[in-house]
């Protein structure tokens, strides 16, 4: 029997992702997407889902209670999945409130609004950032979810404190609740601020590319179809009050993946330009993904090699959705949906 689905953030790259592998993996579901379309949010990456009958946009912000009870009421949902969230590091130090806002006080309305409304699964999806960082040197530590919380940003000090009031309401009020902490995912539909899709532009314009410090900062990459595999393995299990660390077995440093970015692209290293490094910037993330393969036989299929490749093509094929995004026409494409409604 099918189910009904909300995805907060779907407009979103991980989010829109999801949409379309759960609109495939699951036709009989329908899905819910609830965004307010901020600035990482495109609608026009959810053009094709648009065209599917169980598939529904709703512009909402998870901070408007008013707004999302009401369509809770009505569309009754089996499962809300919490993808929405500011996630940018950089912005975070910027402007730090604004995060505490969507990624704290948003999570907090969602869950108080599934328990008064008995809805039957929440999941929180967080990150591995929460654990704050390993040392270079150290290869043989890895991120578990026993990792005492020691969060660096603003963002990811926000992520931390959702994540440890996900886990509140379920000891609290039983709130039947799953916390998936996952690294960094590449592949369609990223937003071009982040590393992977910032450098494959630039780089495509023959512009510099711009790399913190050293470049040696190193990062565990997940082919982001993965990650969704394994967040509907997670809301479809039955074991509740867990927290999941959803890892790609991928290291690289930064400055290695721009290389990689540059050789595949016929591009030269004279492009990279090292520009002072962001504040409190992490070493090293890694996580160690035993749980989930233990428990729901979830494991990263997509080595990085082919996973980069994929990406890069997808952008290559994909050049009028950046584009819209760089020149910022992709923010009117709610109002030519919707006329501004």
């Amino acid at each position: 029997m099918g189910k009904t689905i909300v995805v907060t953030g779907g407009a979103g790259f991980i989010g829109s992702n999801f949409v379309y592998y759960m609109l495939d993996k699951h036709p009989d579901y329908k899905i819910v997407c609830v965004d307010c379309l901020t600035y990482a949010g495109n609608l026009s990456t959810l053009k094709t889902a648009l065209e599917n009958p169980n598939f529904r946009f709703e512009k909402l912000n998870i901070c408007d209670r008013a707004g999302v009870e009401k369509l809770f009421k009505e569309v009754k949902p089996d499962i809300v999945v919490n993808f929405a969230a500011e996630s940018h590091v950089d912005r975070s130090i910027k402007t730090p409130g604004i995060f505490v806002d969507t990624n704290i006080k948003g999570t907090q309305t969602l869950m108080d609004l599934c328990r008064e409304l008995e809805i039957p699964r929440f999941h929180q999806v967080s990150t591995d950032e929460v654990y704050g960082d390993l040392p270079l040197d150290r290869p043989d530590l890895f991120f578990t979810e026993s990792t005492p919380i020691h969060a660096s940003s603003p963002y990811s000090a926000s992520k931390a404190g959702a994540d440890l009031l996900v886990l509140a309401y379920h000891r609290t009020y039983q709130l039947p609740v799953t916390i998936s902490r996952c690294s960094n995912n590449y592949g369609p539909y990223h937003f071009p601020e982040k590393l992977i899709p910032l450098m494959i532009i630039n780089a495509l314009h023959d512009q510099p590319l711009p790399v913190y410090g050293d470049g040696l900062n190193v990062r565990d990459w997940l082919y982001v179809e993965d990650h969704c595999k394994a967040i509907d393995l997670i809301i479809h299990d039955d074991r509740l009050g867990e927290v999941y660390n959803v890892g790609g077995h991928n290291e690289m440093a930064n400055l290695d993946i721009v290389k990689l970015i540059l050789k595949k692209l016929g591009k030269s290293e004279d492009l990279i330009t090292f520009v002072a490094d962001r504040k409190g910037h992490d070493r090293r993330y890694a996580i160690d993904p035993t749980k989930i393969k233990q428990q729901l036989g979830w494991f990263p299929e997509t080595k990085f090699a082919d996973g980069i490749e994929k990406t890069i093509d997808w952008y290559l094929s994909h050049e009028a959705w950046w584009q819209e995004i760089i020149s910022g026409d992709y923010q009117n494409y709610y109002a030519k949906m919707y006329g501004g409604k």
